[in-house]
């Protein structure tokens, strides 16, 4: 059915096709990803922006000798299509398929993972380094966009890179992020000019004979000042600042463009910047309207773009709980602000930017940032709410520690997307809030089991300052509870819960996996005449030691489940209170194993884990009956 894309497998297939051919290609790869898309969803607007980048990458260098670092990792489908993944794409993002990012252990065409974002300069920088001192010829480029330029390790990256010998090509993908657009014919002259191969062998002749020293420098100032006046008002010169030589922009949809330029930007050498322009959504019209929508638009119509809504759910999302309960408190208390790195609409933070903008920042993908800025407000007596995903809280660590713990400030952490996510993979589950914050003093840990809970919680943590208030919960719908009518309530850091009695085995939980446990007592019970104790222990810290005590007197066993890495979270906190006591409870714990977890659906990999209903259940009553 593709007359071009059938007959290409490897990069190697393309290298002979002509620019009318290429132009073929790279439509027939957008047609694809929609095609597999529809019903298998990804990450589709950015992908599509993508693909002439790409296939003129592969056309122009020759990988896997030559090496592509991509940030963020979801711009790459074009890239797996054409280096021997096309019908694996099929399966993209599925249990047991390829990622939907890039992964080295997947191919050898795969330089670098990439699941976060801004990491593409410096990973790129260090494979560019070891061939410089290995003495390889090979070249890097790092394919960088879609905000992630935004991120402060980028920048990092730059100011180390720029300062390098090293051959560097970074070309931007400006789909309207934060940098100008093209100034116009004058700059398409210019830049014809800057690429032209005498020219640049002019210029290194002439900076060869003037030698290092002062009036080399000065020369090159005189320069960079010069160019910068003629061409730089789309933002070059801040890259010619840090040592770049700065290219562009271009339009990164034309194919014929890009090849053009990449086949000159190749024979030079140094750090340069490729700035180009490309279109978010390019080559769907649906994606290309709404471009926040398609980032990750679900399945759809591939022939009229008509987006097909999930199974309905009467359950209110948990980010959807999060977005209208910070609007109500904010309502009330006009300390209360919203911080979110560049993901708005995804934890619900959008309902109150739309009634009250003013207490309301989008920080870009800027986690540190946005933890540091938020432990200012609260040191000028503000209430910041900071929304960040589980995953990407790791990346701001130091700044909870140090700008908000030690100075106890009382600011509100709440962790979306906490525990399996599903589909994104290893790099984008929650698995390690539990245990990594669990070590910080003066920290708050709370895990709700339903909406009511969450909505509580945020009441609770609203009303704190001293130190941070971390509230984690998972990715998708709630219990359906009717949280919506409930009063606000004030649930004591440290103070759990008893959902059910029972003896010989207890269950403590932290998190919606109490409400499954539950169940399964209450099934168990049915079918025996006897059941373990539940416990929702609703804070891991401070961790509620009356229900510890209770637990360990009554219980010859205690099996705690949590939907987070079992060492060192729920289970290291019930496992210290019981060896710190000397006690002889048998502690079992259920939650993420030890390892990094793939993709799939929650529900298979909850499964894979051991900690879904039926693995709750049957674990239960097998210790029931021991």
């Amino acid at each position: 059915m593709y007359e071009l894309l059938d007959k290409v497998n490897f990069p190697v297939d393309i290298k002979n096709f002509s620019i009318e051919e290429l132009k073929q290609l790279c439509a027939e790869i957008r047609e694809y990803m929609i095609e597999c898309c529809a019903t298998n969803p990804g990450h589709l607007g950015s992908s599509l922006g993508a693909v002439e980048l790409i296939v003129g990458f592969h056309y122009v260098y020759n990988a896997p000798s030559d090496k592509i670092v991509f940030d963020v990792g979801h711009q790459a489908y074009a890239h797996k299509i054409i280096t021997g993944r096309k019908e694996l794409f099929r399966k993209n993002r599925k249990k047991d398929g390829i990622s939907g990012f890039t992964r080295m252990a997947e191919s050898e065409y795969d330089a670098f993972g990439a699941g976060h974002s801004s990491t593409s300069i410096s990973a790129a920088l260090g494979l560019a380094s070891a061939a410089m001192i290995r003495g390889r010829k090979e070249k890097v480029v790092a394919l960088i966009g879609d905000g992630a330029l935004s991120g402060g390790l980028a920048f990092e990256g730059l100011n180390n890179a720029g300062n390098s010998k090293a051959d560097l090509l970074v070309i931007i993908n400006d789909n309207n992020i934060s940098i100008d657009k093209n100034i116009g014919a004058l700059h398409e002259h210019l830049l014809k000019l800057t690429t032209d191969p005498t020219y640049n062998k002019i210029k290194t002749h002439i900076w060869n004979r003037i030698g290092e020293g002062k009036f080399r420098k000065a020369m090159q100032e005189m320069v960079i000042s010069a160019k910068s006046t003629l061409v730089k008002k789309s933002g070059g010169d801040l890259f010619e600042a840090m040592g770049f030589r700065y290219f562009g922009p271009v339009d990164g949809n034309d194919i014929g463009q890009v090849i053009h330029i990449l086949g000159k930007l190749k024979e030079l050498k140094g750090p340069l910047i490729l700035h180009t322009i490309t279109t978010k959504g390019k080559g769907f019209a649906p994606a290309e309207e709404d471009q926040t929508a398609w980032h990750a638009p679900g399945m759809f119509d591939p022939l009229t773009g008509k987006r097909i809504a999930p199974a309905g759910h009467k359950e209110s999302r948990y980010q959807d709980v999060f977005g209208e309960v910070l609007l109500e408190l904010a309502r009330k208390d006009k300390r209360i602000v919203g911080i979110t790195p560049a993901m708005a609409s995804g934890c619900g933070m959008n309902i109150l930017a739309k009634e009250i903008p003013g207490r309301f920042f989008d920080v870009g993908i800027e986690e540190e940032h946005a933890v540091t800025f938020a432990a200012g407000l609260a040191a000028a007596g503000m209430k910041p709410f900071c929304n960040i995903y589980s995953s990407f809280s790791q990346r701001a660590y130091d700044q909870i520690i140090h700008d908000v713990a030690l100075q106890k400030l009382g600011v509100v952490l709440c962790f979306d997307r906490a525990g399996l996510v599903g589909e994104d993979g290893a790099t984008h589950h929650g698995s390690f809030d539990l245990a990594a914050y669990r070590s910080i003093p003066g920290t708050v840990i709370a895990a709700p089991r339903d909406e009511t809970e969450l909505k509580s919680m945020m009441f609770t943590a609203s009303k704190w300052d001293d130190g941070p208030f971390i509230i984690r919960y998972p990715r998708g719908y709630g219990e359906g509870i009717a949280w919506r009518e409930t009063d606000f309530e004030e649930l004591a850091p440290g103070k759990g819960e008893k959902m059910l009695d029972g003896a010989t085995v207890a269950v403590i939980c932290a998190g919606p996996v109490a409400n499954r446990a539950y169940e399964a007592a209450v099934r168990i019970g049915a079918e025996t005449g006897k059941n373990p104790a539940i416990y929702n222990i609703r804070y891991i810290k401070p961790v509620d030691e009356a229900i510890l005590g209770e637990a360990a007197r009554n219980s010859d066993i205690i099996v705690t489940i949590e939907d987070g890495c079992t060492k060192g979270g729920l289970f290291g906190a019930v496992s210290e209170y019981i060896a710190e006591r000397g006690l002889g409870n048998k502690v079992i714990p259920m939650g993420i194993p030890d390892r990094f977890i793939g993709q799939g659906t929650q529900k298979e990999l909850r499964a894979e884990c051991g900690y879904d209903s039926e693995s709750i259940y049957s674990t239960l009553k097998k210790l029931m009956e021991e």
